[in-house]
């Protein structure tokens, strides 16, 4: 196994986990930022406010999105146990 094949594999690897969390963080971005603009407004400081808006987002997301990043986790794990298989024989 020679450095060019590590430094794939790495790459590839953060690249599938930041393919995998952008719906996810970008959802709890988006619902942070209007629930925040909406506390700021109506002057509301509750705490739960903030956490039950973001876990139901969060879980439509991985309801809609789950098939998909089910998908993308399996081929890269195919290929890399692909790899493995290659670095065993």
């Amino acid at each position: 196994m020679d450095s060019s094949l590590v430094l794939y594999l790495g790459r590839h690897t953060l690249e599938t986990a930041l393919l995998l969390s952008a719906p996810i963080l970008l959802t709890c971005m988006v619902v942070g930022i209007v629930v925040t603009l909406f506390q700021a407004v109506t002057s509301i400081r509750d705490m739960t406010l903030t956490i039950v808006p973001k876990l139901l987002a969060v879980g439509v997301v991985v309801l809609l999105f789950g098939g998909w990043m089910l998908q993308v986790t399996v081929r890269f794990f195919i290929e890399i146990f692909g790899h493995i298989q290659l670095v065993g024989q």
